[in-house]
């Protein structure tokens, strides 16, 4: 049956590069405003401008501190990453804010223990929107496995209110890892990325939580990770490349339905 399920999934024409940049520190994921890449590691993070591709500005923090930095985000005036205490178990999730000006550390909110390890984070509809990953190896815990990966909206308190699990057909891609990336898109569509593999998957979002449903399926020029759209560019969004540590941008097909 769950080889039916893949066979039947859309997959698009590839996403076509349209940038690239070296950044020693392109190992966990990316973010992206008008002028500037920041690139992300675990416990560090560096600012590149666009244009001339000059580091302007670098965050290396303790690591006992800054484990896991899985991703980041520019959302209003601040730099909203996605963190966690991954390898170690249980499993205990943080946002750290930054100032993206100067990179300076602003402020932790610590979420304890959650549905998983906090990979990623989002703002949409005056909530903001989180993915928790969950392995069936190393960093997961006992009683959980690659299946229990979920999305989470909560208010501005941090407080959950709805969650959905991801499709069988996503879960069976992204297994034995989980989600590491995540972004709403303009068409109010989720994208998603698992750990390894170069492929997008776009999600569309039930009311009232559930189950994430599958639109399409998008080769992308890197293997996972966390990704960002470029808001100011139509359907841009980057990624890392590991094995060379560069960011590359990449424009991405439409999508029917929207």
């Amino acid at each position: 049956m769950l080889s039916l399920i893949l066979a039947a999934a859309v997959t698009l024409a590839p996403a076509q590069e349209v940038a690239r940049l070296s950044a020693p520190e392109a190992d966990q994921g990316v973010a992206v405003d008008a002028g500037y890449i920041y690139a992300i590691d675990n416990d560090q993070i560096a600012k590149y401008d666009r244009r001339t591709g000059e580091k302007v500005a670098h965050f290396h923090g303790d690591p006992t501190k800054f484990p896991h930095m899985n991703s980041c985000a520019v959302i209003g005036a601040e730099l909203i990453c996605a963190a966690s205490n991954y390898p170690a178990v249980p499993m205990l999730s943080r946002v750290e804010v930054f100032d993206p000006a100067t990179l300076d550390h602003l402020r932790t909110i610590e979420l304890g223990h959650q549905f998983g390890s906090l990979t990623w984070v989002d703002r949409r509809d005056g909530a903001w929107w989180a993915g928790f990953a969950n392995y069936d190896g190393r960093g997961g815990e006992p009683g959980r496995d690659h299946t229990f990966t979920t999305v989470v909206r909560f208010d501005d308190a941090w407080r959950p209110h709805e969650s959905w699990t991801f499709p069988p057909e996503v879960l069976a891609r992204m297994a034995p890892r989980s989600n590491s990336g995540g972004a709403f898109g303009a068409d109010g569509r989720l994208y998603a990325t698992g750990h390894d593999r170069p492929e997008l998957y776009v999600l569309e979002v039930p009311r009232g939580g559930g189950v994430l449903r599958l639109v399409a399926t998008i080769p992308i020029p890197v293997a996972g990770q966390a990704i960002a759209f470029d808001r100011g560019a139509r359907r841009v969004v980057y990624g890392v490349n590991r094995a060379s540590r560069e960011v590359l941008g990449f424009r991405l097909p439409p999508v029917e339905g929207k």
